[in-house]
């Protein structure tokens, strides 16, 4: 009973990651809005309900909450990806390690599930902080965009490409493969870069479930469609 008493956090350092929690969430949504430059530490420290000097206290620095900042954004998209991720990459070590070829069949597989996740992910209303800093991010790369990009686009960009290398029986590392990925990967991130003129488009008042639904029926019949015709480019 004691042990378990001992584990339990204090109601202080309770409160102070409910604090912290509150700034990261805080700070993505500003910091999406009006980049590190635009956004104020009064700006921040308001939208977290919070004082000025909880930014240093708890992070150091503007900076520090800044790449603190990317690293909770990458914490949340993990939540919906990681566990989906490390199974997929738990299967092909073990294909790597017993020596067989991934077969075209479990590829399409596979990559129809990254892309109807990558659907839920994207396309739904909490995705759109997310998506502003991303967006950032990718127009004036940081230090933040360095951590995102190597611990989590990366693999899921590799993956992805492994996983069209083998429906498409090319190298994964060939010019084609690289473009057919970032190709499929951005038909979905257009339903979030592009949300107004989607809306505009399709007639849609907004995003539910029902709209994912169908947006996740496009990604299996994307999937479907790649390398289909042998009669003309892949």
């Amino acid at each position: 009973m004691t042990q378990e008493r001992d584990n339990q956090p204090s109601p202080a350092s309770a409160r102070a990651e409910i604090a912290r929690q509150k700034m990261l969430s805080a700070a993505l949504d500003v910091f999406g809005r009006y980049g590190f430059d635009g956004a104020s530490t009064r700006q921040l420290t308001e939208a977290a309900g919070v004082n000025l000097q909880a930014i240093p206290y708890y992070f150091g620095s503007k900076e520090g909450l800044y790449i603190a900042t990317a690293e909770y954004l990458m914490m949340r998209i993990n939540t919906h990806v990681g566990d989906m991720r490390a199974r997929v990459g738990a299967h092909l070590l073990a294909l790597d390690a017993a020596g067989k070829p991934l077969g075209e069949a479990e590829a399409r597989h596979f990559l129809t599930e990254i892309l109807q996740t990558m659907v839920t992910l994207f396309v739904g209303k909490e995705s759109e902080s997310w998506a502003r800093f991303l967006i950032r991010e990718q127009m004036e790369p940081t230090e933040a965009f360095t951590r995102i990009y190597q611990g989590l686009m990366r693999p899921m960009i590799e993956m992805s490409r492994r996983l069209i290398g083998a429906i498409l029986h090319e190298d994964p590392a060939s010019e084609h493969v690289r473009l057919r990925t970032f190709t499929l990967l951005g038909s979905i991130l257009v339903f979030r870069v592009a949300h107004a003129a989607v809306l505009a488009q399709m007639e849609w008042d907004g995003v539910g479930p029902e709209q994912v639904e169908t947006v996740r029926g496009l990604a299996a019949e994307l999937v479907d469609a790649i390398g289909a015709s042998k009669g003309s480019a892949a």
